[in-house]
């Protein structure tokens, strides 16, 4: 038993999976303040936030699990991944398919609960991680860092859509909103995969995978990587701007932002796997920081 949730865990890329779903849920409660603050409900619906928490989680995980049974093969030549359940042989990629197809079915019936627009997006997000950004990622890899970072925004637009329900009573403050939350997400992705792709790139080649922006560890790189952490900072303060956002957000986006930009310099001076890999750990924490932050700041009109 231990070894099957061990699998599983493997599986569905736990840990990836739950921060994906972390982020569409406290968007979820950005969303929810959005619309007591106008009145449209009395108060946050936790029954619909442990809809929207299941829903992505499962949806997340399928989009995963397809992404392994697409890559078996090369999951099988890379440290990182040859113990995955189907590479090391302790699943077939039939058992897989019927586990990725259960968890998307699922998940997409619960999220298209909370209205029909939750359940497309999941769907497309399903359908452009796995079959669109995974093929691309030995035949085109810079196209498919941009449209993997698509996909990767889509849980903060996905929880803020949910958020509304079946209300109708849009405004463009909505539209604002979600826009920047999803921009927000996109401009975060850059640093945080190309630093992983940095600290990985040795083992990233042994499956003909090459993420990094010159598709090696050079100066070239390292100066995209910096350069991405500062477009961070001015994303990230579209809350503030568009008033929405308190002082306080503002505060801590600059701050964090900043410390980010400096790891990710230290990068460029030293070209370095340790650099990079303290910029991927700042990465980690970044992202649900700010958002948290934004849902305790968030000014609702």
């Amino acid at each position: 038993m231990k070894l099957f949730f061990s699998d599983l865990s493997k599986l569905i890329k736990f840990r990836l999976t739950f921060l994906v779903d972390f982020s569409a849920s406290v968007t979820f409660l950005i969303g929810s303040r959005m619309q007591v603050a106008r009145g449209e409900m009395p108060a946050i619906d936790w029954g619909n936030w442990w809809i929207l928490v299941a829903g992505g989680f499962l949806v997340t995980a399928a989009a995963n699990c397809f992404n392994e049974i697409i890559e078996k093969d090369l999951d099988k030549l890379m440290t990182r991944t040859k113990d995955r359940p189907m590479a090391a042989g302790r699943m077939t990629t039939g058992q897989g398919l019927v586990m990725g197809l259960v968890m998307g079915m699922l998940g997409t019936w619960l999220l298209g609960k909370l209205n029909l627009e939750t359940g497309l997006l999941s769907v497309f997000s399903i359908f452009i991680y796995a079959f669109i950004y995974t093929p691309l990622k030995r035949r085109a890899p810079i196209l498919a860092v941009f449209i993997g970072a698509i996909a990767g925004a889509f849980p903060p637009l996905i929880g803020y859509l949910a958020a509304l329900g079946h209300i109708r009573h849009f405004f463009p403050i909505d539209y604002e909103i979600a826009i920047i939350l999803f921009l927000i997400q996109f401009a975060w992705q850059f640093p945080h995969f190309w630093s992983i792709a940095w600290v990985l790139d040795d083992d990233y080649k042994l499956a003909g995978f090459r993420f990094l922006p010159t598709k090696k560890r050079d100066k070239g790189s390292a100066i995209v990587i910096f350069v991405s952490t500062l477009v961070l900072i001015a994303v990230s303060l579209l809350p503030t701007i568009y008033g929405f956002g308190g002082y306080y957000i503002a505060g801590v986006s600059i701050l964090a932002g900043l410390i980010f930009a400096y790891l990710a310099f230290k990068l460029v001076v030293k070209l370095d796997i340790e650099s990079a890999r303290r910029v991927m750990f700042c990465s980690f924490f970044y992202i649900p920081l700010v958002q948290l932050i934004l849902l305790f700041d968030f000014i609702g009109k």
